[in-house]
């Protein structure tokens, strides 16, 4: 992998768009560090020096995804997370609505009109986010337990507001234009790496925390378990069932072609993160209802819930990540969402029609139905295991919550969501560029 990038380096063009990618980045995490116009920054430094940012659950996955903008209200707190909402959307309409179902199958043409769309969402998702959260931090649900938490933002006139919500919604729109240009000019997944780079920044700190809250000892067991869980999830994420599908010899005119053998991959992991942000999404929703109502839910000295109403019974066994209701509820989720998002997004008859029309079939099995119910079979089959290896990985941090027996809901940063991204973007840049290097490299038979 050195070698590699060694020789990335070494090429002109391939240099450029390294550089240019990383110079992006870069970009990027000074804006996550720029306040927005309004607030007091003061006030929320004296909140996360106090320690008190992290107890707010709802934002635990949002604030690493946006490495740690959205709790400094930055310019960009939203960070991609709208245009990762408004792209799962996007998606899952294509099978509700004929116009984009007819769009996908356009190519090139109908892919611009689709981001052209998911464009539009991301900014209005962004209006809509950024709205929401300057409320939360307006009544002090965003620090609860901060008492400066009502100067976050002094000035809390229409004007000011506005001001702040066309802010954010405008860094919004910055980050998915310099996700797209990642993308275009430089090398790999634009959202992807900006995603990876959000999660990568917080990860020292939250193992400082560790090391601080906890004993060496206990540090250097994390160290090895995530270890343990990065190979796992690497493997996994690697592992695919190969399909042999031998294509027909045709002749057209005086030349043959087809004849040759090759395989149709079935990741084992065909769903990715997006049942692990769909099932995190589903359950953040009762503590938006409890923070935007008031439930009035507190811990008392021993850190135990006191309260009154259906607020207290949500918070105690939906809304606790330590809780084992809220971890098998989230297992359960994760599994579902693999099997829905994975039933939406590969279709066996659409695939087996494309054999069929192109000369393809796997060997044993007729053309056209038989064929699609075998895919249909064998997707079903490697599913499970994806699912259940999701889950597993998702839960590390909630099963971490509950043998410390911590209360502050502080981030395992060794597991769950962040790993798996991670992994995934780290994988998939690696493999974009040793493709470009074999294409610059190739030497052909004369040579």
């Amino acid at each position: 992998m050195l070698t590699a990038f060694v020789s990335a380096l070494k090429t002109p063009d391939l240099r450029k768009k390294i550089l240019f990618t990383l110079g992006m980045l870069a970009i990027y995490r000074i804006g996550t560090s720029i306040p927005s116009p309004g607030v007091s920054y003061k006030a929320i430094n004296q909140c996360i020096d106090a320690n008190v940012g992290g107890t707010a659950d709802v934002y635990t996955l949002l604030n690493l995804f946006s490495g740690g903008a959205l709790l400094q209200l930055s310019i960009f707190a939203l960070g991609i997370m709208p245009y990762i909402t408004a792209s799962i959307i996007t998606q899952l309409l294509t099978v509700v609505i004929p116009r984009f179902e007819e769009l996908k199958k356009q190519g090139q043409a109908g892919q611009a009109k689709m981001t052209q769309y998911t464009r539009y969402l991301t900014i209005a998702l962004g209006i809509l986010q950024s709205t929401a959260f300057i409320a939360l931090a307006m009544n002090g649900s965003m620090f609860p337990n901060c008492a400066v938490k009502d100067q976050l933002i002094p000035d809390q006139s229409a004007l000011a507001l506005i001001t702040l919500v066309l802010t954010m919604t405008a860094g919004t729109a910055a980050v998915m234009w310099m996700g797209e240009l990642i993308t275009d000019r430089g090398i790999g997944n634009g959202m992807s790496l900006l995603i990876f780079t959000s999660i990568a920044s917080r990860i020292p700190a939250e193992g400082g925390n560790i090391l601080t809250n906890q004993k060496g000892v206990i540090f250097t067991i994390f160290c090895g378990i995530a270890l343990v869980v990065i190979t796992a999830v690497v493997f996994v994420e690697q592992g695919q069932r190969r399909l042999q599908v031998q294509y027909a010899k045709r002749m057209i005119g005086r030349r043959q072609y087809g004849g040759t053998s090759t395989y149709l991959p079935l990741k084992v992991n065909q769903a990715g993160v997006i049942p692990v942000i769909f099932a995190t999404s589903l359950l953040y929703i009762p503590t938006l209802l409890i923070q935007l109502i008031g439930g009035g839910v507190g811990r008392d000295a021993d850190g135990n819930y006191v309260g009154g109403g259906w607020q207290l019974w949500v918070q105690r066994y939906i809304v606790d990540q330590g809780s084992w209701s809220h971890i098998l509820l989230y297992f359960a989720l994760i599994i579902f969402f693999t099997y829905f998002y994975v039933g939406i997004t590969f279709n066996p008859t659409e695939r087996a029609d494309d054999l069929k029309k192109y000369g393809g079939f796997i060997p044993g099995i007729r053309p056209g139905r038989p064929t699609a119910e075998y895919l249909q079979y064998v997707l079903s089959r490697i599913t499970l295991p994806g699912s259940l290896y999701l889950g597993i990985v998702a839960i590390l941090p909630n099963l971490f919550l509950e043998i410390t027996g911590s209360n502050n809901n502080q981030n395992f940063p060794f597991g769950g969501t962040a790993v798996l991204i991670m992994v995934g973007v780290g994988l998939d840049t690696i493999k974009q560029i040793e493709t470009q290097l074999m294409q610059r490299n190739y030497e052909g038979f004369l040579r």
